[in-house]
């Protein structure tokens, strides 16, 4: 089985924006003293403008981490892990793509 370039460079998108996802949200949680989780909007002000960048490429990890804990301790459908994890997949890939297009562009390539 051989893999084509678009394929390779898909699979290489998708592992970037899931690694910049963990980077981004693991990093919040460094910095400050609260996990990343979407109810940052909620506060409103200037704590939701701040997050929105964080939010916006940390949502994958946000994502499959509630989808994981969710699944362990509320016993959530595995139809529901499922469709969750293809939303993370699809946002990581939207998420990844930007970041390998910056890369590129920074890189002069």
């Amino acid at each position: 089985m051989t893999l084509s370039p678009s394929a390779f460079e898909s699979i290489q998108t998708l592992c970037v924006g899931l690694a910049l996802s963990g980077l981004f949200a693991s990093a919040f949680e460094f910095f400050t003293t609260h996990r990343a989780s979407f109810s940052l909007l909620e506060q409103g002000g200037v704590v939701a403008m701040a997050a929105l960048p964080m939010l916006a490429f940390g949502a994958p990890f946000i994502i499959l981490r509630n989808t994981v804990r969710g699944r362990r301790i509320e016993r959530r459908p595995v139809p529901f892990v499922m469709v969750a994890t293809v939303i993370a997949c699809g946002w990581g890939l939207m998420s990844g793509r930007i970041a390998v297009d910056l890369a590129h562009r920074i890189a002069g390539a």
